[in-house]
């Protein structure tokens, strides 16, 4: 994963089908997804329960771009060789997740992946400005983490600002998650989001047999960008 600031779609499978993976992943990424974003949330710091490391193995053949891991699970430490080896290309934990965030990054980054590091809602950007030197990733969640399909909430793309001006030059993504549409898009790209996971966004009226509808809804989101 090499570092570039032009935006990239990222699209989360938790909204495709769920009996289809292998297909819906070959489809979205044929039609233009820039990333392949898994969500990977433990019944226990989220209110929601789905994929393991045999999973995100499974999945791992069918990703020509890359794969976006993001763990919503606690503790965390002890899971992150298993996505690791699994193969994810970005192994993202929450800030919120144990007492010690930096060592989950150093963990992350000892298995050679890309470490990203999570922001809920309520936390303040503050939680992460001594932890940028360790970051490929800073992702902002724009909904309360556990389901897709979650209203936006606003007040975020102030923390998004926010963080771009205390990253400054380094070359870190900000990633967004959370109720990003056409609507949106614009909104936290002009804050300074560079990676948008979508959801119901993207996979919204299509399937695999109709994957070029995929195609057109994250064409809508990049136009809107451009304004």
């Amino acid at each position: 994963m090499e570092f570039d600031r032009k935006i990239k779609i990222a699209p989360s499978i938790l909204s495709a089908d769920f009996a289809n993976f292998g297909a819906e992943i070959r489809a979205i990424e044929d039609q233009g997804a820039d990333w392949v974003h898994v969500d990977v949330m433990d019944g226990h710091f989220v209110p929601n329960l789905t994929f393991g490391p045999p999973a995100v193995k499974a999945f791992r053949p069918h990703v020509k771009t890359v794969m976006d891991v993001h763990l919503m699970i606690a503790p965390v430490d002890a899971s992150i060789k298993a996505y690791a080896e699994a193969g994810a290309d970005v192994i993202t934990a929450h800030v919120e997740a144990g007492p010690h965030p930096h060592r989950t990054l150093q963990a992350i980054r000892a298995t050679g992946k890309k470490a990203g590091i999570a922001l809920n809602p309520g936390t303040p950007v503050e939680a992460v400005e001594y932890l940028l030197d360790l970051c490929d990733m800073v992702l902002v969640m724009t909904v309360n983490p556990g389901f897709g399909g979650q209203k936006f909430i606003h007040s975020q793309i102030d923390k998004i600002a926010r963080l771009r001006g205390m990253i400054g030059d380094r070359p870190i993504h900000i990633q967004v998650d959370g109720g990003v549409d056409p609507v949106t898009a614009p909104l936290v790209a002009r804050a300074g989001a560079d990676v948008l996971v979508a959801g119901s966004a993207v996979f919204r009226g299509g399937s695999v047999e109709r994957a070029e509808v995929y195609g057109a809804n994250m064409r809508a989101i990049r136009e809107a960008i451009a304004g």
